[in-house]
């Protein structure tokens, strides 16, 4: 059950700050501190409301999962890809060993891993993805720009 709880709390923690990234227009900074501290705060002030182990780790999933909806939509940015970096973040955070110990940032390093590996995975095995459509538009952009020039000269 503990294990449920934090993969919700990693995908709640990215959706939200996604959210009011986007949405709101807060700001990818702004969104995940401003969420971080009230579920922070929370927790700090009602110790007793859940275990130990949850009232311990809830807060820090929270920030990762932030780190992970910091991500911008024009970074291929969806709820899909969100929630599914969210799930391998927090299956990451619960099996980690202690060779992230001494190392400055391993939240933050968690999150980019599982944002990076979901990218990766999005863009292998969908053919058809905005990046690729952006970067053949660009191309195309480029040859008729040659042509045009081209046809300047003749």
């Amino acid at each position: 059950m503990n294990t449920f709880i934090i993969i919700i709390t990693g995908i709640f923690g990215a959706t939200l700050t996604f959210y009011f990234n986007e949405r709101l227009k807060q700001g990818p900074v702004r969104s995940s501190a401003m969420l971080s501290l009230v579920v922070g705060l929370f927790f700090h002030l009602f110790p007793e409301l859940l275990n130990p182990f949850l009232t311990k780790n809830i807060p820090v999933v929270f920030i990762g999962g932030s780190f992970i909806g910091m991500v911008s939509f024009k970074a291929k940015g969806t709820y899909v890809i969100l929630v599914i970096a969210s799930i391998i973040f927090s299956c990451i955070y619960l099996h980690k060993s202690q060779f992230f110990n001494g190392y400055g940032g391993a939240l933050g390093n968690s999150a980019f891993i599982a944002l990076l590996t979901t990218m990766g995975i999005s863009v292998l095995f969908f053919k058809r993805n905005r990046l690729t459509n952006r970067i053949l538009l660009a191309r195309r952009r480029i040859v008729k720009r040659r042509k045009t020039r081209n046809k300047r000269f003749f």
